[in-house]
């Protein structure tokens, strides 16, 4: 993860890029079902979620699919609409009242202008994202779906217990009564 990698960084050098990424940090508090970003529009900003959980979907054939989840520590944007500044499809809503920190394209790209020796930690940040889809697309076409579920028992446990079991299964790509029967397998 980009923090273990911030390890590497002497101490004063560290606290001067923490306090300038703070300066451009915005938290606020979003209700359940609340939408973070809109399908349709550029997506202005990535998103940190400190408490709750969040959701990226699109909609196919009238039907929402989940495309990622985020939760505690992690972060959530429509990164092809954020880095190319075109309109996405996605959407993205919490699934619990959040605590979420934004940062906006205008004040990140601003702070790398002036600061880009920062320029090597927003790439660190984005080659993660970057690894994150490479291996969801890998579990999409090369694991079952019953490997799929498990996967999230062994890295999400309480997902299950915070999440519809309609957005699980549109995760994995099958549907709610495919998901009950490999549940009662386990």
């Amino acid at each position: 993860m980009i923090f273990e990698k911030l390890q590497d960084i002497n101490e004063p050098d560290l606290l001067e890029l923490l306090q300038a990424f703070q300066a451009i940090m915005k938290k606020e508090t979003f209700s359940k079902r609340q939408l973070l970003h809109e399908e349709g529009t550029v997506c202005d900003y990535l998103f940190l979620i400190q408490t709750g959980i969040a959701r990226s979907f699109y909609y196919k054939d009238g039907k929402e699919i989940t495309a990622h989840f985020a939760v505690e520590n992690t972060s959530i944007t429509a990164i092809d609409s954020f880095v190319q500044r075109k309109k996405s499809r996605y959407n993205i809503e919490v699934l619990e009242d959040s605590e979420v920190i934004s940062i906006s394209h205008q004040d990140l790209y601003t702070l790398l202008e002036e600061k880009p020796q920062y320029e090597k930690y927003v790439r660190m940040f984005l080659e993660q994202i970057y690894v994150d889809l490479a291996e969801r697309i890998e579990d999409l076409l090369f694991h079952t779906a019953k490997e799929r579920y498990d996967k999230i028992i062994e890295n999400t446990p309480d997902l299950l217990q915070r999440v519809q079991l309609k957005h699980i299964a549109s995760f994995i790509g099958i549907t709610q009564e495919t998901l009950s029967r490999i549940r009662t397998q386990v």
